[in-house]
């Protein structure tokens, strides 16, 4: 692989791209950083490039996002919601596609409930695949924002100790950090309830930790993720007011430490749950940040991605 193309054409998860390719990730985006820092925010990049979302699950943050991205790179988009769409009539998800496809679609950022939905996709078309999301496996741009983020804080990942604190069990933000942070040579610990830490974790090469205050005092990053009660079949905690109690973060367990340390979200936040809102509000906080810097690390994807159909062809 050249240093100026992915080594794929599609970004299906983190665990199918390099550190390379991680590497061209960020160094494209912190152009786009300046790009969209500028009173003039769009660059014709991807002028002749047509783009559908295609979000099978609701999305509020990721879907703007990449829209956003792509109308700054001056992209044609099309956007497809799947609660008003032929799906609900029994419609396949290959068929949906390819009806969209007849339209002479380029690219597709697909959020889909099913875990694989996006290998098989991209098995069956030719269009370019972004993953935005599938089931509870990977958000694979969503672990490159928030790895970017860490490097634009502390100037690289390498050693760097990553706390991942949540519900690990339903959270494909999880999955997908652990990947990247890993092939960036940072450390991770995962920490939450033992109801919500998946059996298979320690096969990826990550601490397990069941306490909050030792996994704080360990870490240089904590990245809180919310409890996904929407996708839990059975009651795997108490109440919510219970896991707050005992994994939430708040100010006073902050200020108990012996170094300050940097607060990252994913979002949706439910604030005096997993998260209290002085923490969030706080300096130390890089919440806003990551949404800024997610802008510009889909516009390095898509740009990247399209490049690489352009040199193809």
């Amino acid at each position: 692989m050249s240093k100026s193309t992915l080594s794929s054409k599609h970004l299906l998860g983190i665990k199918h791209i390099t550190k390379d390719d991680i590497d061209l990730i960020f160094d494209t985006a912190d152009n786009f950083k300046q790009v969209i820092n500028r009173p003039i925010k769009k660059v014709p990049s991807l002028r002749d490039v047509t783009i559908a979302n295609l979000f099978f699950e609701n999305s509020t943050r990721t879907r703007i996002s990449f829209e956003l991205a792509e109308k700054r790179l001056s992209a044609d988009v099309v956007n497809f919601s799947a609660s008003t769409s032929s799906v609900g009539k029994g419609e396949t998800l290959l068929d949906t596609v390819n009806n969209i496809l007849s339209m002479k679609v380029d690219m597709v950022v697909m959020r889909h409930p099913a875990p694989g939905a996006h290998v098989f996709l991209a098995n069956h078309i030719e269009a370019n695949i972004i993953n935005a999301g599938d089931g509870t496996h990977e958000h694979p741009t969503q672990a490159l924002l928030d790895a970017y983020s860490i490097r634009e804080r502390f100037g690289k990942l390498k050693g760097k100790k990553v706390a991942i604190i949540g519900d690990i069990l339903h959270s494909r933000v999880a999955l997908s950090n652990i990947f990247c942070l890993k092939k960036m040579g940072a450390k991770v610990t995962v920490c939450g309830p033992p109801t919500l830490i998946p059996k298979y974790i320690q096969d990826l090469n990550v601490r397990v930790s069941y306490n909050i205050r030792e996994t704080l005092e360990w870490c240089d990053v904590a990245n809180v993720l919310r409890i996904q009660l929407e996708r839990q079949d059975i009651k795997y905690i108490p109440s919510l007011r219970e896991y707050s109690l005992n994994f939430g973060v708040n100010l006073e367990l902050l200020e108990q430490l012996k170094k300050e340390i940097i607060i990252m979200h994913p979002g949706p936040m439910n604030r005096g749950v997993e998260i209290s809102s002085d923490v969030a509000d706080s300096d130390q906080a890089i919440i806003l940040d990551q949404v800024e810097n997610g802008v510009a690390v889909r516009m390095a994807v898509l740009y990247l991605l399209a490049s690489n159909v352009s040199n193809e062809s």
